[in-house]
């Protein structure tokens, strides 16, 4: 049974954003990293680049499979977690607290309408 943590904000690409006022960070869900198997390597864009809503933003690799990680919203990235690029593995370990991928400045708010709640994640990935 996958986690679907409550504060959280979901894309379909399975993607979560944390909000917090005009700032999003930006991870995988506990779904996405069960489905992928073993990540072994991320890719993640630079800081101050740009995201775009829907547009691939950088990818994760796992023994199965390369999966585009998909912007769950628009902004400019402030900060990406650098302790990805030594440690894939804290993506399958921990999802939702240290494998946070990149936190951007959201240019358009408009872009959170768009996400689902916990209950709408949760109904999805059940089908």
């Amino acid at each position: 049974m996958s986690k679907v943590p409550a504060n959280l904000r979901y894309s379909k690409e399975h993607e979560w954003v944390e909000v917090n006022g005009t700032k999003a960070r930006i991870g995988i869900t506990d779904f996405a990293q069960s489905e992928l198997g073993d990540i072994v390597f991320v890719e993640l864009p630079e800081v101050d680049g740009t995201i775009l809503l829907d547009e691939p933003f950088g990818s994760v690799e796992s023994v199965k499979t390369v999966s585009e990680l998909y912007a769950p919203v628009s902004g400019r990235i402030t900060a990406v977690n650098e302790d990805l690029a030594d440690s894939p593995e804290l993506v399958n370990e921990s999802p939702f607290e240290n494998a946070w991928m990149i936190e951007v400045e959201l240019t358009e708010e408009s872009d959170l309408d768009k996400l689902m709640s916990a209950e709408e994640y949760e109904a999805m990935i059940q089908g």
